[in-house]
């Protein structure tokens, strides 16, 4: 398996100090962290995760299960962790970024911290109903109510064939997801939250607590689901401060 397949640096660094993976929400591709490197420490190296089935990957079939995602996962990132790293995940993003943390530490590779976005703790119940085998137009007026998408896209015929065939497999890896109980993570967690968040509210973030033995912290910021976008330089510079 080639790593650079699934492994994509906006800002290249001979010899990082540390690697920050990141895994998008729901449908996401590695150009939502393109500008992250602006933000966070010159010798911190973002490697943005780039799952099958978009982009460049297009052509490749999308995950529909945690599982088989994994497994591919660890062969790709393996390699690269000659140096600390750390892991960042915003929504289902967030659940995926959690397993491998948990499948590494099998390996004894453990990562500096996890920092998970806009995600309930994995234990807690799905969130609402399934949403990967709705109807189109109903999977639609979803992404409206999470306010994620840009309404030019979600109005483009075109775009929404290309975008909905991944963000189904995406929803299905998330909800299909059953938790199973395995030993916390020795490392710390830092969930972060938008508060106006309707979806994941900070009792789901706190929770998170229960899966590491190192401490858990909880820090909100303007905005919802989607606070990625609109409270950017803020979130960064709490990431910063947990990969210094």
């Amino acid at each position: 398996m080639k790593a650079d397949r699934w492994l994509v640096r906006p800002q290249p660094i001979a010899r990082p100090r540390l690697r920050l993976f990141c895994f998008p929400h729901a449908g996401g591709s590695p150009p939502i962290f393109n500008a992250w490197p602006n933000y966070l420490p010159a010798n911190v190296e973002v490697t943005a995760v780039h799952l099958p089935g978009r982009g460049a990957r297009f052509r490749e079939p999308a995950c529909r299960r945690l599982q088989p995602l994994l497994q591919a996962l660890v062969g790709a990132l393996e390699p690269q962790l000659d140096r600390p790293f750390a892991l960042f995940g915003h929504s289902m993003g967030a659940l995926v970024a959690f397993e491998l943390a948990r499948a590494l530490q099998l390996r004894a590779r453990l990562p500096h911290v996890l920092l998970v976005a806009a995600a309930p703790a994995p234990h807690l119940p799905l969130v609402g109903p399934p949403a990967h085998e709705l109807p189109d137009t109903e999977l639609v007026a979803h992404l409206q109510r999470l306010n994620g998408t840009p309404a030019e896209l979600l109005e483009n015929e075109e775009m929404l064939s290309l975008l909905l065939p991944s963000l189904r497999a995406d929803l299905a890896v998330y909800e299909t997801y059953h938790y199973q109980e395995a030993p916390p993570l020795a490392c710390p967690i830092v969930a972060f939250g938008g508060q106006d968040d309707e979806h994941v509210d900070r009792a789901h973030l706190a929770a998170w607590k229960l899966h590491t033995t190192v401490g858990c912290a909880v820090q909100l910021f303007p905005g919802d689901h989607f606070f990625l976008s609109n409270a950017r330089p803020a979130l960064l510079q709490a990431i910063a401060r947990e990969v210094e």
